[in-house]
């Protein structure tokens, strides 16, 4: 029986610590922070989730999609909220009706992998933060927190699954041995929770099945529902810089200003809102892009450690579950055609088929900060979304757009959804900008317009002069 440490018990380690298991290694996970299934978790610092099709695949080869199940909300599009009028309208996700994402708390669905993973024998240490890691001899020592005392722990393979903050990732870095290339691209903006509660009969003050959006172009609130009938809401807003941002929202009466001039239905909906803004701290996002992931089959990095994401694509879980089903396909897949274990080819196989993904990924989650900001409320955007949709509806085998090519075909890499998914966008609105596809034009003939124009585009791409719209060049 091969031994497996792994270092984080978040949504990614707590799931590959249960897919282990049940493949029957010994698995042995540490965890800096104290458990959340008996710790009340400090407010403000949990972005509810968005589930998904490729992450929810990874939580049904695990058997325990019926325990998720219970916990999600079903989300069939955006809520937008406009500024000028004061109106809302929703924005479906897909044309197909049976395609939607789901609202999920981050330590419910924790919570639901941790007691998966004990009950296969997993060993779960908390309170001991990692503080260094032996490479060569694969052991890693920890301080526990609760007795003063240095902990070491030693395995065969160790998983780096420490989030973005990786302590593993770090170690890398400062190894001059690995050559370790790392990209970390901080957001000028940053992020606070607030919370919607419930009205008096325990019900939605706002529509429950949808992800609601506030676009207002430098800033945006988004927010998703809880089963509790409360909502989670996050603004997000420049750091600085700006005339509203996180360094000059000092007093109730410039947070009260500021709401009622970009948000004023919401002053409604949270009647202590300055409370909870200086309440609830700041948070930080980033994009992290590193190579290699890991050490001569000794320790992989996997999850928001190797690839984290700004949050606007609501991939960043979905991506990390997708991580440890690639790995558990390719660790089926080896131990059919091998006789003895080599998790160097393991994990090189596990590299090469997550880099590029990862990165596109990454690169699409912040494409998407500028769609859901601003581009949601353009007339442009709104005018490709109502094509996207008509030809998902009547042409559901055919066409996917973008958006659904990332969050729905989970048979599809991320990577050739991200070029698929940019060609389509272009020839769209480069086609409605050219005025191409009036209304003279059946749908029939506009999908095979957008087809063809879609083609020239991947056959152009990589050419000198190659010109890739967006919607804020109209």
């Amino acid at each position: 029986m091969k031994n497996i440490l792994i270092v984080g018990a978040g949504l990614c380690g707590s799931l590959l610590a249960l897919r282990m298991a049940q493949k029957g290694f010994k698995v042995t996970v540490v965890e800096k922070r104290p458990d959340l299934r008996t710790t009340v978790l400090d407010a403000g610092r949990s972005i509810n989730l968005a589930l998904s099709n490729r992450g929810m695949r990874a939580l049904k080869t695990a058997g325990i999609e019926d325990e998720v199940n219970k916990l999600l909300i079903p989300m069939t599009g955006r809520m937008i909220h406009e500024k000028s009028s004061g109106k809302t309208f929703l924005s479906p996700y897909s044309g197909r009706n049976d395609e939607y994402i789901n609202s999920v708390s981050r330590p419910g669905l924790n919570k639901v992998l941790l007691n998966a993973a004990e009950e296969e024998g997993v060993k779960i240490y908390f309170n001991h933060p990692c503080k260094s890691i032996d490479f060569e001899n694969t052991t890693i020592v920890c301080d526990n927190t609760e007795t003063q005392k240095e902990v070491t722990f030693q395995a065969d393979v160790i998983f780096g699954t420490d989030g973005a903050g990786s302590v593993i990732r770090s170690a890398m870095i400062n190894n001059p041995d690995f050559l370790f290339s790392i990209s970390h691209q901080w957001l000028s903006h940053g992020y606070k929770e607030l919370e919607i509660l419930p009205d008096k009969n325990n019900g939605y003050k706002i529509y429950k099945n949808a992800l609601h959006i506030w676009p207002r172009g430098e800033n945006m609130l988004i927010a998703l529902p809880n089963l509790n009938g409360s909502f989670t809401v996050t603004l997000f807003l420049p750091h600085k810089k700006s005339y509203y941002s996180f360094e000059n929202l000092t007093t109730s009466e410039k947070v009260t200003e500021f709401f009622q001039n970009e948000f004023p239905d919401v002053l409604q909906l949270i009647p202590n809102l300055t409370e909870q803004f200086f309440t609830n701290p700041i948070g930080l996002m980033g994009t992290v892009k590193c190579a290699p992931l890991h050490y001569e089959g000794k320790v992989l990095l996997m999850g928001d450690a190797a690839h984290a994401m700004v949050p606007f694509y609501g991939q960043g879980m979905n991506a990390s579950f997708e991580d440890v089903g690639v790995l558990d396909r390719i660790i089926e897949n080896y131990k059919t055609t091998s006789s003895e274990w080599n998790w160097n080819t393991i994990f090189e196989t596990f590299e090469k088929a997550r880099i590029a993904d990862a990165q596109a990924i990454g690169e699409l989650s912040l494409d998407n900060f500028d769609e859901m900001k601003a581009h949601t409320g353009m007339e442009l955007f709104q005018k490709k979304r109502k094509l996207e949709l008509a030809f998902e509806s009547e042409f559901p085998d055919i066409y996917y757009s973008k958006y659904s090519l990332v969050t729905f075909r989970e048979d599809l890499p991320y990577a050739e959804a991200k070029r698929l998914g940019r060609a389509q966008d272009n020839a769209i609105l480069s086609l409605l900008h050219e005025h191409k596809l009036d209304d003279t034009l059946s749908l029939e003939e506009k999908l095979e317009i957008v087809k063809e124009r879609t083609e020239l585009i991947l056959e152009q791409e990589n050419k000198p002069g190659y010109l890739h719209y967006t919607n804020s060049d109209f």
